[in-house]
Order: C-alpha cells, then structure tokens, then sequence
C-alpha cells in the first residue's frame, strides 16, 4: 500500500470541508506513518495537534481513511520530529492566526473586544419545556454574576440555542454592570492562543495568563473538544480556579455532560460540577412552532398556520434546522411575491431536506461485527465467549441510543432475548462509556459508518 498517495487522497477530501486556516494550521507536517494490521498511525507534529486531531476531527478522518482504504479498522495518531525551517514559522503563525480571527458568529455586528453579537439577547431567546431550566438559570446569574451557579455548564446537541443563550447573559452583563468586563471564545481560540503563546517563548506564555485571567466573566464555547489535550486542561484548570476565588463568573457550553466528556480530568469534572450543570434538549413540537412564529414577526411575513403546522411537526431537529426550512419558505415567498399554498411547501420542504438515512438493525450488527473481527452470525447465538457478549451489549446499546428501537424489538430480532436483558446491556455500556475511554473511542469509531 502507498501510505503517501493514500494520506494525499485523504487531505485532498478533508480540506473540502474545512477553511484553508484551518487546514493549514491542523493538517500541515502530517502524514501516514504506517500500517499495521489495520491500523493507520498518522504522524502528527506536536501534542496539540495530536490532541486537536483526536478530539475535532477523528471521525472525519476515520470516516476519509475507511472510505479510501477497506482495510482500515482503527486510526492513532503519533508525534514525530519534524525538521522545520525558521524561515517557515511566521507562515505557521499567520495560519494561526487567520484560525483565531474565526468565531462561530461570523457577524458583522459582533463587538471586537468581546467577541459578543449583539443581537442574541433574552429578548429573542424563545423559552419552553426543552430550556426553561437553563434561561432561568442564566437569569439568576446576571442578577448575581459570580455567586449564582458558578461555574455555570450548559450541554446539549447542535443547533438548540446554548450559543444563544451564553452571549445573551454576556450581552445582560454587560449592560447591567458598566465596569465589568465580559469576553467569549471557542475553545479551539483559547487552544490556538495557547499553542502561539508557547510557540514565541516565556514571555507570550505569561501574557497568555494574564489575558484570560482579566476579565469578569469569562465564556467558553465547544468545550467538548478539551477531553485528551492535557496542556490545555492544565491551563484551564488554573484560569478556573482564579475566576472562582476571585468570585468571577466562568460559564462553558458543551454538546455532552462533562461526565461524558472522554479523558477529562476528574480535577475539572468536579470544578463544572461546583456549580450547576443543565442540558438543553430538542423542542417539542409546541416550542417550535413559537420559534417558526417568533422568527415570521421577525421577517414582517405571515404564512397560513396550516403551514406553520406543517413546518413544525415535519422538522423534529434542532432549532438551526428549523430555521433553515423556514428561511427557504420566506425566500420562495419574496421571489413569487405572494403567499406560497401548503402543496408548494411541501415540494420544497421534499427537495431542500436531507431524509434520514435509514439504518436497519441488521446494519448495525454488520458493522459492529466488522468492527470487533467477528462472525456476524455469532452476534444472535447463545454464547457466553466475553468478545461475542460485549459486542452483543454494543449493538444493543446503538440499536437503543441512536436509533430509538425499542426493547422488546431488539430482543425479537437479537436471537429472542427478553427485554430485560436488552435494558440490563444499554445501561451496562451506558455506565462502562463514562469511565472507558477506549470503549468511547470505539463506538465513535462505529458511528461513523453510519454517517
């Protein structure tokens, strides 16, 4: 195998979906080390990118490699030496620091100071059943910011308003208390600053501290991706500890619960859980159709509430996709320049939603059983063989997680287990995932073959 043109094939997929900063800054200097048995070893640079690397990217690239290599049935990362030119470094620093200069809310109204738009405010924040708990919550922090639920952890899927509802208590901050000093980032910008502050010497490393250590409340986005980047953790646990002694407000968003997070150090895990930690979740169908209303004012349109209904029930996602849909009803609205009939959203709602890809459970045992090197046959037989079982229980545990099948169905179909027994092997995988770093790493590792 030409592990060279393989990785070359890869880079030239993986770059697509990303900035030419990003790329640069994360991808430079790697390469395919080797093969064995499977397994692809990518050389990496440093430990950042290493970390980076594993935590914000492994599925793309596991998914990129499997797709151009069938044989591959792990990735790992490892730090080699790489000869780099000094001339070259100011190329690798500007990279760095076109990748800082990217926040999520690429706005134009965003202030520069503190990174906060403007415009996520508790005003438009739409509040029902899914996130009551978190709003009323990030109210009690303004009224008290840095004594009310400090630190203050909000973790929930993509698209469900957690970015929204952070800015807005920083935006409430900031009007409230003139002469505090609020700032927001991505975890990815604190980890860029990081890398730059210990890339130019002692001096930007202090200067690093004292910038993040500055403000009066400190917001930090994605922190999921903190998980095996030791020398990060390191440097948040420290600026953690003077936001709280100092009784500063420190608040932090996430897509799991910290418990979930893989190879968090338990020293942060009981710093998030000092305060209060409350998820997000999907909005039932009631909350979104006061979003698709709320967002219709907003544009000055009126559509049949049949429409609305419709929207509502069909679009069972995040709030984000719930927004696309209707920015694409508002958009054909304007163009034909009058009220769009129920059958013509339904024609574009059919040709502008991506359908579910449909996974059947014979599916996932193939998969799972492809994973482990095992028969697929021997995921339905009556056997005790530790392997057989634990790959058994993982199925299980997808079937229900993912996919929302119910007990008595994967019993049926699983060699005529009870329901109980499936019930017994979800929690069982579901209490090993918070404490079993490699059996986290392997069911992402499966999840990307469903994608």
């Amino acid at each position: 195998m030409d592990t060279k043109q393989l990785w070359k094939n890869c880079l030239v997929e993986i770059e697509e979906g990303m900035s030419k900063a990003n790329f640069s800054t994360w991808f430079k200097n790697t390469s395919i080390i080797k093969e064995e048995l499977g397994i692809i070893y990518v050389g990496v640079p440093n430990e950042f990118v290493r970390d980076w690397l594993k935590n914000k990217y492994h599925k793309l690239i596991t998914k990129t490699v499997a797709d151009a290599y069938e044989s591959m049935r792990a990735v790992e990362y490892l730090i080699t030496k790489i000869e780099t030119n000094k001339q070259e470094l100011p190329k690798l620093n500007e990279a760095f620091v076109n990748v800082n200069k990217e926040l999520p809310l690429r706005d134009l109204y965003i202030d520069k100071e503190d990174n906060l738009n403007p415009r996520y405010k508790f005003d438009s924040f739409i509040v029902g059943s899914f996130n009551e708990l978190a709003y009323s919550a990030a109210q009690h922090i303004v009224e008290k910011p840095g004594i009310n639920y400090n630190p203050f952890f909000v973790y929930g899927g993509t698209g469900l308003g957690k970015t929204h509802l952070l800015q807005a208590i920083g935006n409430a901050i900031k009007e409230k208390y003139a002469d505090k000093k609020v700032h927001y980032i991505t975890l990815e910008k604190f980890a860029t600053d990081l890398v730059n502050s210990f890339q130019a010497g002692n001096n930007k490393a202090n200067a690093f501290k004292e910038k993040y250590r500055k403000y009066d409340l400190l917001i930090i986005d994605d922190i999921q991706f903190i998980g095996k980047m030791e020398t990060t953790q390191e440097q948040l646990f420290h600026t953690f500890n003077t936001y709280h002694e100092n009784n500063k407000q420190i608040i932090f968003s996430s897509d799991k619960h910290p418990n979930y997070i893989p190879e968090l150090a338990d020293r942060l895990k009981s710093r998030f859980a000092q305060g209060m930690i409350v998820d997000i979740s999907e909005p039932a169908y009631e909350s979104r159709l006061a979003i698709l209303k709320v967002k219709l004012q907003e544009q000055n349109i009126d559509l049949e509430p049949e429409i609305l209904e419709y929207v509502a029930s069909t679009i069972e996602g995040n709030i984000r996709e719930l927004e696309g849909s209707l920015n694409t009803i508002i958009c054909q609205y304007r163009l034909k320049n009058r009220p769009l009939s129920l059958a013509e959203v339904k024609t574009l709602m059919k040709n502008n939603i991506k359908p579910k890809k449909n996974v059947s459970i014979k599916d996932v045992v193939k998969v799972v059983s492809d994973h482990y090197n095992l028969d697929e046959a021997s995921i339905y037989e009556k056997t005790r063989r530790k392997e057989i079982v634990r790959a058994r229980q993982v199925v299980m545990y997808l079937l229900r997680e993912d996919f929302n099948v119910s007990y008595p169905l994967i019993g049926q179909k699983l060699g005529g287990k009870d329901h109980t027994t499936v019930i017994h092997s979800y929690l069982k995988i579901k209490n090993d995932l918070k404490n079993d770093p490699q059996l986290l790493q392997e069911i992402e590792t499966i999840r990307t073959m469903f994608k």
